[in-house]
């Protein structure tokens, strides 16, 4: 199944989701890949983590760009040679993309109960309305996870701390979108966020 979904959350914003049901090899053939990217994809030892990385290329493929296009910076955020700003996540059998003229992070988790046991190391103020006994409790902990690994991307600033350093404004899985903030160095950024869930997988993006 190629592209799963295409959400534009404004003019100038587009997010793009694959489901990753295809083989390797499938994936591989209609690409052109930079040597150093054919590098990458061969030394990983995880089939799901190659088709993850091939399936990214091809979200690319149908926003216009190439692997050409792709670069990264010293600190491993993603750019593109036009100027515009991109962010790129995969968990198991989806991959995204999200494209901007405006900064952007994206990520996509897969809703497991374990979550719950490392929670504390990611979580500090949204304890304050989070209710560890609702039946919601794992999906709300995997949107301010996704929303905080997305905040974490766009930043892209060593040193920074999901616990200490981000912030998720209280939300109802209905609202699908929230505001998240970036507290750090006597600094305050905010950002608008948002979130989706499919196939007990939750998505997040936020946007400057």
């Amino acid at each position: 199944m190629p592209l799963y979904k295409t959400i534009q959350p404004d003019s100038q914003t587009v997010v793009k989701i694959w489901k990753i049901t295809e083989s390797y090899e499938y994936l591989m053939s209609p690409l052109d890949l930079k040597v150093t990217s054919e590098e990458r994809v061969l030394g990983m030892k995880s089939n799901i983590h190659q088709r993850g990385f091939l399936s990214v290329r091809h979200l690319l493929r149908s926003c216009g760009y190439t692997d050409q296009d792709l670069y990264y910076d010293s600190n491993g955020k993603p750019h593109l040679k036009d100027g515009k700003h991109i962010s790129i996540t995969h968990s198991f059998e989806f991959s995204g993309i999200i494209i901007s003229t405006r900064e952007v992070g994206i990520d996509i988790e897969k809703q497991r109960n374990k979550i719950t046991i490392i929670a504390h190391k990611f979580v500090d103020y949204e304890f304050h309305y989070l209710d560890k006994s609702a039946e919601d409790y794992v999906r709300k902990l995997t949107v301010i996870w996704g929303v905080k690994e997305s905040l974490y991307k766009l930043f892209a600033t060593p040193g920074m701390l999901f616990r200490e350093h981000f912030l998720v404004i209280p939300f109802m899985l209905d609202d699908l979108e929230t505001t998240a903030w970036i507290d750090y160095n006597n600094l305050k950024h905010k950002y608008h966020s948002h979130f989706l869930e499919f196939e007990g997988y939750t998505c997040a993006f936020v946007t400057v």
